[in-house]
């Protein structure tokens, strides 16, 4: 619940303010009156007469009706000052910056859980507890530092943890990133990172609101409402880039015991950025990186000219958007020799552009000029300068400064000398841009943009998938586990995946005669273990009667065999498909190359079921082994369009058939005609 109270309070009282500014209660007063605060600030403290010169209220029976409330006090006794509060003096908005909460004990929680009943009793907005406030144009309300440039079009930055949220203002502020707003949720038992997202999507002005959002998130608590909302922001105009801590074991036990966090599955997170649209970042520098990189003017091409007055970063850059997939083209020809011909000797045209560390503030505007109009294969536009150079940053900043606002093309300002170059960066930064202070993060941060597909069209694809039968087939079954063979195979064929045809059974005889008919080399396997390699379940291209027999004996006697299982052996290249249930989220549908790749490799991606072709291609398209399925060094590739049919079709089957908690199709084997499920698993759980 986000209400006018607490975006535009006309009045503001601190409880627990002090003239102690080291301290929160002081920091906060402090900072609502240096952000020039217009409304009426009041102070509760019974110890002080007055604090940073403003009268105090000693109790707060006199006080006036105020619209909103930050608490600095002991948690112990918030509960009675927001019941007080609400009830009394007509506040509708709280922001508790105090901890010891849910976050740390069950008694903190107690105490939690009724503040937010009564926030929810008076109709109130809660941020927090455990946080470091809400700052926006209108009001400061943080306790602490740095305090960013704001403006509209700023970023508007949400995160989780509030101490996370200051280094990552640090690592803007020094980018020169402006901001906005920023949303400290801590607890966010109330107002959570999908709330906010959710706010700012149904108020959402093209003409007046901030177009980048950067989140820093350790709990997805309503997935569906963060693709929601995040799909509608985006499709509407914004760019939302965001971290998701503790996506290892370790990471999410810290997250949970940082703030009471529910882990959830690293694939399921990434799944959900990749439908949603989300760039996924990894630190943050990288968030802030591409948080800059979104204030600059969108290009859609690949082909990027660097121009530099150092050799080495210009080749460390080159390397890393080669690594990347974006593309530094040769510049040569008569024009790049033309170009050459107007800077000093010794210097290179062929891209990188290298001016020399003696190039002056007038070649570095002429290379610009020639990438922006006459180097007509050029999207963008990368700049390295700074010391040591035999110029005057200054002059050449303001060169750079020009440029950027008149050039048609994008252009990357990378200004490495933060140091000792500090005030020639620093007016650089005042003047409105931002600076990418190292090239190879901001390659890498750009590489990740150009790979976050956009959001997918999130309807269910159910052409050739037969739901009625899918439904009758799960609600037959009577007991969890994994189901038998041939419920997998014909729960397969409902969904319109093409299986090979098979013969499940204990009669060695009617095995004998499957294989006959269908006609060898044959595969047999053993029908009970889950893992057949591994109990020597699998026996391959069984050519004569006589070797099937023999398999068949020896299988039966393993240990909880049931029956064996006869293919017709066919050949191709070996993929997979897999998919697992988690909370909340849903199907996380996987997929990848099959065998050693899956297994050893971990070359897997994901996606959120139900899924579009189009994700099911970006997919595909994302893995690293891509070129062998694509074809490489002379041989075929594999038919990408129906196994991304098959990868849809899956996901639909598990939209309508929730009790399947597990499956995988391993192999499913391929050439360039057909792709088909060789042997494959479901495990349902009522």
């Amino acid at each position: 619940m986000i209400n006018k109270q607490l975006l535009q309070p006309e009045s503001i009282v601190v409880v627990g303010g002090s003239n102690n500014v080291h301290k929160p209660g002081g920091a906060v007063v402090r900072n609502l009156l240096s952000g020039h605060y217009q409304g009426t600030l009041r102070i509760v403290n019974p110890k002080e007469d007055e604090v940073q010169g403003i009268k105090v209220f000693h109790d707060m029976k006199e006080l006036p009706p105020t619209d909103l409330a930050i608490i600095v006090v002991a948690a112990k006794f918030c509960p009675d000052y927001v019941d007080y509060l609400a009830a009394e003096k007509q506040v509708r908005a709280f922001i508790i910056l105090s901890a010891g909460f849910g976050e740390e004990t069950k008694e903190g929680a107690v105490l939690e859980e009724h503040i937010l009943q009564t926030c929810e009793k008076y109709g109130c907005s809660l941020i927090g507890p455990n946080c470091i406030g809400l700052l926006t144009r209108w009001h400061h309300s943080v306790f602490t530092k740095p305090i960013p440039n704001l403006n509209p079009k700023g970023v508007d930055f949400i995160s989780g943890s509030g101490a996370t949220a200051v280094f990552i203002l640090e690592s803007a502020v020094t980018k020169g990133l402006p901001f906005n707003s920023v949303w400290s949720i801590g607890n966010g038992h109330q107002i959570g990172i999908e709330t906010v997202l959710e706010y700012m999507d149904n108020h959402f002005d093209p003409e007046k609101d901030s177009l980048v959002k950067l989140l820093y998130i350790e709990n997805i608590s309503d997935p569906d409402k963060l693709l929601y909302h995040a799909t509608s922001l985006i499709k509407k105009g914004c760019r939302i880039a965001a971290i998701k801590a503790g996506s290892s074991e370790s990471g999410s036990r810290a997250a949970s015991s940082h703030t009471g966090a529910i882990a959830s599955s690293d694939s399921a997170v990434e799944a959900l950025f990749r439908k949603a649209g989300i760039v996924r970042c990894f630190s943050r520098e990288e968030l802030t990186t591409v948080g800059c990189i979104f204030t600059l003017p969108r290009f859609t091409g690949k082909n990027i000219a660097i121009v530099t007055h150092a050799g080495g970063p210009g080749v460390m850059l080159t390397d890393a958007l080669s690594k990347g997939g974006l593309k530094v083209p040769p510049l040569d020809g008569p024009i790049a020799e033309e170009l050459k011909a107007q800077l000093f000797p010794g210097s290179s045209a062929a891209n990188p552009i290298d001016i020399l560390a003696t190039g002056t503030p007038e070649h570095l505007g002429i290379a610009i000029d020639y990438c922006e109009k006459k180097f007509k294969n050029i999207d963008a536009i990368m700049v390295i300068f700074g010391t040591p150079g035999l110029v005057q940053l200054y002059d050449a900043y303001d060169v750079l400064h020009k440029k950027i606002l008149s050039c048609k093309k994008p252009i990357f300002p990378i200004l490495p000398s933060v140091n000792t170059a500090g005030p020639e960066v620093a007016e650089f930064l005042q003047r409105g841009h931002v600076n990418f202070s190292d090239e190879v993060t901001l390659a890498t941060a750009l590489t990740q943009i150009m790979r976050t597909p956009e959001p997918a069209d999130q309807s269910i694809q159910i052409r050739g998938v037969d739901v009625p039968r899918i439904r009758q087939i799960i609600d037959g079954i009577e007991e969890d586990g994994y189901i038998s063979p041939n419920l997998v195979h014909e729960l397969l064929q409902s969904a319109g995946i093409p299986t090979v045809p098979e013969f499940v059974s204990d009669d060695k005889e009617a095995i004998l005669d499957f294989a006959q008919k269908c006609g060898y080399p044959v595969v047999a396997k053993v029908v009970g273990p889950v893992h057949k390699s591994d109990v020597g379940g699998v026996a391959l291209n069984v050519r004569t009667p006589e070797h099937l027999a023999l398999e068949y004996d020896r299988m039966m006697q393993i240990p909880d065999a049931t029956a064996v299982m006869v293919q017709k052996m066919i050949n191709g290249k070996e993929l997979f498909i897999g998919a697992k249930y988690e909370p909340r989220f849903g199907h996380v549908v996987l997929c990848g190359l099959g065998g050693i790749f899956v297994e050893v490799l971990k070359d897997v991606s994901s996606g959120l079921a139900p899924l579009s072709y189009e994700e099911a291609y970006s997919m595909i398209h994302s893995l690293r082994g891509y070129k062998i399925i694509k074809g490489t060094r002379g041989q075929a590739g594999i038919n990408e369009k129906k196994y991304a049919e098959i990868i849809v079709r899956l996901s639909t089957l598990l939209r309508f058939a929730t009790e399947i908690k597990e499956m995988d199709i391993n192999p499913l084997l391929a050439d360039e005609n057909d792709v088909i499920a060789v042997d494959a698993r479901i495990l349902v759980r009522k």
